[in-house]
């Protein structure tokens, strides 16, 4: 297996390097495609070697790189958890890397995305397998860098990639002082060392810098500001690799950090509850109101990293109440969390890509009926919306039960604050599911299902859709998405394997009432057959059409009746008589008014004639004006967080750059005073 790992990383290595070197300037498509396709071939190397680890009866697969970078013995150590990982996170990445080659040919020439997903890939495998302080810290700048090598591949957004790296450049320093400050305290630069970090100021300092790193990097309140700007800013085709493959990075060292620290602060466990849950609903809010399919996806990429963040936050509960079965089930829902978000980010960034290449924009407005132009890209959203909504029978609907029926165990604990906090963080997630549905019906029902716009209507596809790699990595990932939610119980199986080390197998196991039935790990409280699902959902769908057929006089009860669809005015009315996106999503601005910040203006201007119904020579048009609406919300972290740290935060700035210019001794006498503090800190932590 050491060699499938150096096989897996040369392979990113071919893949960077064949997408530097010039290439001709009218190549064939598989010219564009053949960096991703190395990589995917990599990723598929390092999901068999997870796979491989995860059965546990060999030697743990370490690829060693002894004393030669400076801080201890270090290497890629892949056990049970890191194995877990690399599985979920390289299965998808080798769908994700198919569909990034279908997109490649369609774009300009030129080099350097492959080479960047190829580090970014490279960069989440070493972080998700690496031993060593150092070794871990270096992964995760490497992983900074890569997020902004995508963000700022295009040069379109400069704002956007700057705010990539900094909020990364911040969650890489909180890691670092929490490392070396375990490091400190333990004597030694291995990351198994940290198990020995006893309980105390200490342990507790520790743990609150390695999560405010890694919730920094999955996009949580009120750190998430980064996120939408981010996905939005990189290229089209390689935000599945950010947002489906790289932010499970981010996840591992939550899981990690558990399994080395043990049991956290309460107070933390707490808070993290209550944010993770906040962040849900608040994802979720602005992911209903947005008026471009990119941003869509990118806040529902925060709405998923509460979700999962809620679970992990249950699984702490669990730890500091030393209730196992509770931290079993925060995991189990958190973990299949994960699975399902992966599948259909992945999914609906790649469809979404294919769908931007047809048409040349996001806009929501004028991707109304696109999904029918590019059918492979309109199934990709499909796909990843319908999971997303929660939906039997996707593992989308798995997951939410599951971290629903976490959230219902808190008549288990005896104190009432946590009572409250569960309460609360399950008021919130089930707001959260409910908008969830209200936001990809709108995705599904405007752009796949939805009438053509009138200047799509009759327009020829300008791309290939998705070419053959990428309707192949659509595949993959559709038909491995609904596997699992039918083989829910064979994941279940394979996720007590990866988090024995967290918590005991036979424990993980109880969340199996029965080969096929699935239970929340506490027996009689309530189950759940998604393999019955798939079995009983189409065959209750023959038997009503079975029944139609029988029963239908003459074929009456069979005959269609056509209309406009989404038809939304009566006939004779001028102008767009059909739901939008904007229209459809005005009730939600509406109800979360108080959430978003609503703002809506009205105001009268001059009526022009309706392009679809022209004016005759008798026609005459009104002059007195006609009433136009508009409505918009507010990004609250960001107006009333951030906004306000600006004026401060350039007065420091400008007081900081005075001392680019000034006198040797004062150079001397700075560096003096900040070696005094550094040996101060360091003797009070001896």
């Amino acid at each position: 297996m050491n060699t499938a790992i150096l096989v897996g990383m040369l392979l990113f290595a071919a893949a960077a390097v064949l997408d530097l070197l010039p290439r001709p300037v009218r190549g064939s498509a598989w010219h564009a495609a053949l960096p991703y396709l190395l990589c995917a071939g990599g990723s598929g190397c390092l999901a068999a070697v997870g796979a491989l680890a995860l059965r546990g009866e060999q030697e743990i697969p370490r690829l060693g790189f002894g004393q030669w970078l400076g801080f201890g013995d270090s290497g890629l150590a892949v056990d049970r958890l890191s194995g877990l990982f690399w599985l979920l996170t390289f299965a998808v990445a080798v769908g994700a890397c198919l569909t990034a080659g279908g997109w490649a040919p369609g774009r300009p020439a030129g080099r350097g995305p492959a080479a960047y997903a190829a580090l970014l890939l490279a960069s989440v495998a070493v972080v998700e397998s690496a031993d060593n302080v150092f070794l871990f810290l270096l992964a995760w700048e490497s992983l900074t860098l890569a997020f902004y090598l995508l963000t700022a591949a295009e040069r379109r957004r400069t704002g956007a990639a700057l705010a990539t790296v900094g909020f990364g450049k911040a969650s890489g320093a909180a890691l670092m002082l929490g490392m070396l400050l375990a490091s400190a305290r333990t004597g030694s630069f291995a990351l198994p060392g940290f198990t020995h970090l006893q309980p105390g100021a200490v342990h507790s300092a520790v743990w609150v810098l390695l999560v405010t790193g890694f919730v920094i990097k999955v996009g949580l309140v009120p750190v998430q500001v980064w996120m939408p700007r981010g996905y939005a800013a990189a290229p089209a085709g390689l935000r599945q690799l950010m947002a489906g493959v790289a932010v499970n990075a981010g996840f591992y060292g939550l899981w990690r950090t558990l399994e080395l620290l043990g049991r956290p602060p309460v107070w933390l466990a707490v808070t993290l509850l209550i944010l993770a849950s906040l962040t849900a609903l608040l994802g979720i809010a602005h992911a209903a109101v947005q008026g471009r399919l990119e941003r869509v996806i990118a806040y529902s990429s925060v709405e998923n990293a509460g979700l999962i963040c809620t679970g992990y936050a249950v699984a702490l509960i669990g730890a500091c109440r030393d209730n196992a079965r509770l931290t079993a089930v925060g995991l189990i829902a958190a973990t299949l969390q994960i699975v399902a978000h992966a599948v259909a980010k992945t999914l609906l960034f790649a469809g979404a890509a294919g769908l931007e290449s047809d048409t040349g924009t996001g806009d929501l407005e004028r991707l109304r009926g696109a999904g029918r132009r590019s059918p492979w890209s309109g199934v990709a959203v499909a796909a990843g919306a319908v999971t997303l909504a929660g939906l039997p029978p996707t593992t989308g609907f798995v997951s939410e039960w599951f971290l629903l029926e976490s959230l219902m165990q808190q008549f288990r604990l005896p104190h009432l604050p946590y009572a409250l906090a569960f309460a609360v963080a399950g008021a919130l997630v089930a707001l959260t599911a409910g908008f969830a549905s209200v936001t990809f019906v709108r995705v599904v029902g405007m752009i796949v299902l939805g009438p053509r716009t009138e200047d799509s209507k009759g327009a020829v596809s300008r791309h290939a859709d998705l070419g053959p790699t990428g309707r192949a990595g659509v595949l993959v990932l559709t038909v491995g998405g609904l596997a699992l939610a039918a083989l829910t119980p064979l994941e279940i199986r394979v996720l007590a394997r990866g988090l024995r080390d967290l918590v005991a197998a036979p424990t993980s196991r109880g969340a199996l009432k029965s080969p096929w039935v699935v239970q929340p790990v506490f027996a009689d409280f309530s189950i759940l057959s998604p393999t019955w699902l798939w079995i009983m959902m189409p065959s209750l769908l023959l038997a009503v059409v079975a029944v139609l057929l029988i029963g239908a006089s003459r074929g009456s009860a069979l005959r269609v009746r056509r209309t406009p669809a989404w038809r939304s005015a009566s006939s004779g009315v001028h102008g767009d008589d059909q739901y939008t996106p904007f229209g459809y999503a005005n009730p939600t601005r509406r109800v979360l008014a108080g959430v978003l910040r609503t703002r809506t203006s009205t105001g009268a201007g001059p009526t022009k004639a309706p392009a679809s119904a022209p004016p005759e020579p008798t026609t005459t048009v009104a002059t007195s004006g006609v009433l136009h609406y508009s409505s918009d919300v507010v990004e609250v972290v960001e107006t009333y967080v951030y906004r306000p740290l600006l004026r401060p935060l350039r007065a420091l700035v400008i007081t900081v750059k005075r001392l680019q210019s000034g006198h040797l001794d004062a150079y001397l006498a700075y560096m003096l005073i900040v070696l005094v503090a550094l040996l101060a800190v360091v003797a009070g932590l001896a």
